[in-house]
């Protein structure tokens, strides 16, 4: 049994909406052995060292269900049990998981497909890893995979282990209650390392935390609370209740220190924290060098201070309000006249509320070197048997992360006590703030019974507060999330999903420039970058979840646009969980036979995940089939059709009843861009008016244009703004790198294109045809090399018998094809369909064949390039210099536009079949101003 493939999804993916890993699982010959066979022996086994598995209802969706699954006559086979083992292992290290599916995969036997969630990426597969070696563990030698299982391995001590090394990854409970508290108010959050550094929120609105400290925790506060004798200069010079101390740096210096501040003394670290190095109640000389010598193992210098009686308090205050109050106790146990001391902390572990580290809300105590030497002051040993009632300490702090308890007395506190806490935290600067404070009663004020306070802690931990031993758990998170995002602020910034097999790179630009004319500030993922306002920051392919992470991430932008591409998708899942927009253009046959897509129909359930997690608006094609289906598996609050087709009957059915749409109309002066909207009737713009279009001829550009105008429209933009993006957007290298691209400047006319599979290599070649051509249509042609024999055949036929001269060409990397293989199969697939021989040249070589190409052409030609390289493509064709110059082709005069008056008085036809008048809409004049 081994893991034969493993893909992490970090977002919406073809298996779950939230983040899964996936396991291709080869059982080899275990496949003939299933629980069923394995006997119950092999169960009881299981849940004996995974007691949670009990609780797992699988099929049955009842506790037991499990179990009563592994114990039927067939049983289920161990892909199925290593599911739930993986599950429950991040279960017992504190992560609250529990989908999981578990298929078979057709024509190979023994091979599963195993889906789980995870909360935490490495600890997800460290999970999958440590259950195929415990389900290997517990199988009879005989049928044991060789090697599976180390000799030495300990199933205890590898839980453990496990159990440690997903907290080391894991939010701290302080960091994990924020982000909760974060996510009960619908903010969105991104964990920006491998500690404790949050982003809450998007863009320009969000805020950032590092455990307790936020983005508005000032800098000098935090350096105030970490000096701890200044902390107690300010704080007695505002006549608060401190001890008296002195700083030291060294053992001699300490002593003296500690004989002229009286004994009991207590030690502590200059700048330390979490009660590391803290000694207390030092009662001679050789505690204090004993004391000093611990604290230095911390700071260089150390703090010598007078020791206050009184239970050790926690006061948290926030944003100026004191929210919760902790009494703690250090790690002891309580005698009973039986039991040595160690088997008192063996049956005080036991307790289901003590974990390892932070797993739980209460740590294990242990038996360390502190514990022996707070032993050896009480004069008892780990074997003594304390008497009844005697309580044990073993740590000097009452950290809980060092075995300590913690009682909520919130409601108790005394008014003078709570003031005198907020008064600090206001003296040192911060926003969150935990002062220690001792008193022997909280419940009366420390004017009339005394005590101090300690420290003053920027960073507080919250989980004594949200998780208290004893009394009410209270909610210390919320205030500070409230804080930081008050009532009504926004979090999130309007987000477009854009996907399909063409045309998504070109509509995004679109719809990022229209953004930005509407006064935004986008940033946008695509095919060749990642752009923040315009700029470029990241070069490459982004359509995945990283380059959407990076958008979201930028402290500037204020709405964001993603193109979303199959790969991605299919490699590692979408980078957020939602959208507000979800646009899908076309489903058309590229990348098929790739990461087990087979078929046009396993396409379109890759591209239908975008308008799943569309919240407000899904965008659809109508024209195309298999998008249009894919509004039954929508739940966005709008349902947005984009046709070109006015007679659309489904189309029509849905305006009619009050749904939205963008149609391509029909009138006397072209064609219209129309939006319908709950019965309104909203003229957008001529198509010849938008310069990508090429006047109109450019029909993919005129359904992008729609596409761009129906998302802008869903994004609450303005039909004003919308018109004025498209009327400014055009398709030149700059603004739209390898996406229809004209050069006019040498006698012939190069039309300049990324087109990679046959639907976009044909929409080309129907432009080619569209425009006036007075010489030759030359076309350089090309495919992917990973792409299927019968998809380069289908780039062919694309553009079969449609141009005078065909030259045919290889990208730069082969993708497991011989040198000139693609040219060959193109060549050999042209001449199938009729194109002459010696209309055929295979030129290998992109240069060259671009090159050639431009060195036929004339006066009049068309010389349209399929390139891949593009810049270095686009450069060539730019700088290349005629051998003879020549007049450059008359270029198409269109007859001007009609004057306004007579455009607004044009009719159009419109998707219901009705004349309308303009002068009798109210928006006319815009729709064509």
């Amino acid at each position: 049994m081994h893991i034969a493939d493993r893909s992490i999804y970090v977002g919406p993916s073809l298996y779950a909406h939230f983040p899964v890993i996936r396991l291709v699982l080869s059982l080899g010959e275990l496949e003939q052995w299933p629980t069923g066979r394995l006997g119950k022996t092999y169960v009881d086994a299981l849940v004996a060292a995974l007691p949670g598995l009990a609780e797992h209802g699988c099929s049955y969706r009842t506790p037991g269900g499990f179990i009563r699954r592994m114990n039927e006559e067939d049983g289920t086979w161990l892909g199925h049990v290593l599911e739930h083992v993986a599950i429950e292992l991040q279960n017992i290290a504190g992560e609250d998981v529990t989908f999981g599916k578990t298929r078979s995969i057709d024509g190979q036997p023994g091979h599963y497909t195993v889906v789980y969630e995870y909360a935490q990426r490495e600890e997800g597969v460290a999970a999958g890893e440590l259950a195929i070696k415990l389900l290997c563990s517990l199988l009879p030698e005989a049928i044991r995979p060789k090697d599976a299982v180390p000799d030495d391995w300990d199933w205890p001590t590898a839980r453990d282990a496990f159990i440690q090394y997903a907290q080391r990854r894991a939010l701290g409970p302080s960091t994990a209650s924020l982000v909760k508290a974060a996510e009960e108010r619908d903010i969105p959050w991104m964990r920006l390392n491998d500690q404790s550094l949050v982003q809450l929120g998007h863009g320009k609105y969000q805020q950032r935390i590092q455990a307790t400290i936020t983005a508005r925790t000032p800098h000098i506060a935090v350096e105030l609370a970490s000096d701890k004798e200044e902390t107690n200069k300010i704080l007695a010079g505002l006549g608060l209740p401190v001890p008296r101390q002195e700083l030291v740096q060294s053992e001699g210096q300490a002593v003296r220190a500690a004989n002229r501040l009286g004994l009991p003394v207590v030690t502590k670290p200059y700048n330390g924290n979490h009660g590391r190095g803290i000694s207390i109640r030092l009662m001679s000389d050789d505690e204090v060098k004993a004391g000093f010598a611990a604290a230095r193992e911390h700071s260089r210098s150390v703090i010598v201070e007078t020791f206050l009686e009184g239970d050790d308090h926690r006061l948290l205050v926030v944003n100026g309000e004191l929210v919760a109050a902790t009494k703690r106790t250090p790690g002891h146990v309580v005698g009973d006249g039986e039991h040595t001391i160690r088997q008192l902390v063996d049956i005080v572990n036991q307790d289901p509320r003590r974990g390892i580290g932070h797993e739980k809300v209460l740590t294990r105590l242990v038996l360390d070197a502190q514990a022996e030497m707070m032993m050896e002051r009480a004069g008892v040993t780990a074997d003594t048997v304390p008497e009844a009632g005697r309580a044990i300490y073993l740590r000097s702090t009452a950290n809980l992360s060092t075995g300590g308890t913690a009682t909520d007395v919130t409601d108790i506190i005394h008014p003078d006590n709570r003031e005198m806490a907020v008064r600090a935290i206001r003296a040192i600067g911060l926003d969150v703030g935990g002062v220690d404070f001792l008193s022997s009663n909280i419940a009366e004020s420390y004017r009339t019974i005394g005590g101090g306070i300690c420290e003053v802690n920027a960073a507080p931990g919250f989980r004594m507060h949200v998780a208290p031993s004893e009394g009410t758990p209270r909610d210390v998170a919320g205030p500070v999330i409230e804080m930081l995002f008050p009532a009504h602020a926004p979090s999130r910034v309007p987000i477009c999903a854009i996907t399909g097999t063409n045309g998504k790179t070109t509509t995004t630009r679109m719809l990022a420039h229209i953004a930005k004319m509407a006064g935004y500030v986008p940033g946008f993922t695509s095919t060749d970058g990642v752009y923040i306002d315009g700029q470029r920051t990241v070069e490459g392919d982004m359509t995945g979840p990283v380059s959407a992470r990076m958008v979201l991430a930028d402290p500037i932008i204020d709405l964001a646009v993603l193109e979303t591409a199959r790969g991605g998708l299919l490699r590692a899942g979408m980078g957020v969980s939602s959208v507000n927009v979800g646009a899908v253009l076309n489903v058309q046959s590229d990348h098929l036979g790739l990461k087990g897509v087979d078929t046009l129909e396993q396409l379109a359930e890759v591209k239908r995940i975008i308008p799943e997690v569309a919240t407000d608006c899904a965008v659809l094609n109508a024209d195309d089939p298999l998008v249009f289906k894919m509004s039954g598996y929508t739940d966005a609050k709008v349902l947005c059709y984009v046709t070109m087709n006015p007679q659309h009957a489904l189309v029509r059915e849905h305006i009619r009843a009050g749904g939205r749409a963008v149609a391509l109309e029909a009138g006397v002066n072209g064609q219209m861009i129309t939006v319908y909207d709950k019965g309104s009737h909203l003229p957008l713009l001529w198509t010849h008016l938008i310069p990508a279009t090429l006047e109109g001829r450019a029909l993919h550009n005129v359904q992008n244009a729609m596409f761009a105008a129906a998302c802008a429209y869903a994004l609450g933009m303005k039909l004003d703004a919308i018109r004025q993006g498209l009327r400014t957007f055009d398709t030149t290298f700059f603004q739209a790198p390898g996406r229809m691209n004209v050069f006019n400047e040498h006698p012939f006319k190069v039309l300049f294109d990324y087109g990679h599979n046959a639907h976009a290599v044909a929409t080309m070649a129907d432009l080619a045809q569209r425009l006036d051509v007075l010489g030759r249509r030359i076309v350089v042609l090309a495919g992917p090399g990973d792409r299927r024999d019968e998809d380069l055949h289908a780039i062919a036929d694309a553009v079969a018998g449609r141009f005078d001269h065909y030259i045919c060409r290889r990208d730069d990397a082969l993708r497991g094809r011989a040198a000139d293989e693609v040219p060959k199969i193109m060549s050999a697939r042209l001449q199938e369909k009729g194109v002459p021989a010696d209309a055929i040249e295979l030129i290998p070589d992109e240069q060259e064949a671009i090159e050639r190409a431009l060195r036929m052409g004339r006066s009049g030609d068309l010389v349209l390039i399929f390139a891949d390289a593009l810049t270095r493509s686009w450069k060539q064709v730019i700088k290349f210099k005629p051998e003879r110059t020549g007049e450059r082709a008359p270029e198409r005069r269109d007859v001007p536009a009609a004057p306004l008056i007579e455009e607004a008085a044009a009719a159009v036809v419109d998707i219901e079949g009705i004349v309308r008048d303009e002068r009798g809409i109210s928006v006319s004049r815009e729709a064509n101003d």
